[in-house]
């Protein structure tokens, strides 16, 4: 549910939250990327996480699905009533001889604000949650590490809550929320929401951007 903004968005039909179902394409595996590590991350609307990763040089894909959740092949209007557990996901397809799996923890946490529990920005509930789902007990460390260092840095006025979860399965999402920022530039949530998260990554990376952007 999206509360903060409301009123300034009160005409936005196609907000993250208000799409309507579509046939879920989870059964799909993303065998192409198979090659590459993969690193999962949940961190609000995952058309916003989606689009940051997928500006950056050794990133081959960025996915939008659900994790941490309870049912299989859930839609995305299951996951939006908050009553699977899923969060709202993106997996990170990724060369580490180019990023590393550091610097991916480093963007995920410049492309949102990790003290919002169950929330971020204007979208509210347990499927925007900030979450990592770490695949090994390095990369727990390494995520408890960061955010140790943000914690300790007093970056924010609140402490994290990204929770660190360990991977067991990723359902990939509808066809229509792939890419979505890519397909809808004027969509005045992306235009007023995820843009500015965007371009956040994007100057605080600039040295790491795929040519064109």
């Amino acid at each position: 549910m999206r509360y903060f903004l409301a009123l300034l968005y009160m005409a936005i039909a196609t907000s993250c939250s208000s799409k309507p179902d579509a046939n879920n394409n989870s059964t799909q595996a993303a065998t192409q990327y198979q090659a590459k590590d993969t690193a999962t991350f949940a961190g609000g609307c995952f058309w916003c996480v989606e689009a940051s990763f997928e500006q950056i040089k050794g990133v081959a894909e960025a996915v939008s699905g659900y994790a941490g959740g309870e049912i299989k092949n859930p839609s995305y209007q299951q996951v939006a009533s908050g009553a699977t557990k899923h969060a709202e996901t993106v997996e990170v397809y990724y060369d580490p001889e180019v990023i590393s799996y550091s610097t991916l923890l480093d963007i995920f946490f410049t492309a949102h604000d990790p003290t919002q529990l169950n929330r971020q920005g204007p979208d509210y509930g347990p499927q925007y949650r900030s979450a990592i789902f770490y695949r090994t007990e390095a990369e727990k460390a390494l995520a408890q590490q960061k955010i140790d260092s943000i914690n300790n840095a007093g970056i924010y006025d609140d402490p994290v809550v990204t929770q660190l979860n360990r991977f067991e399965k990723f359902w990939i999402a509808e066809d229509y929320h792939q890419d979505y920022e890519e397909h809808n530039p004027n969509n005045p949530y992306i235009v007023n929401v995820s843009r500015p998260k965007i371009n956040k990554v994007k100057k605080q990376f600039a040295d790491l951007l795929k040519p064109g952007y």
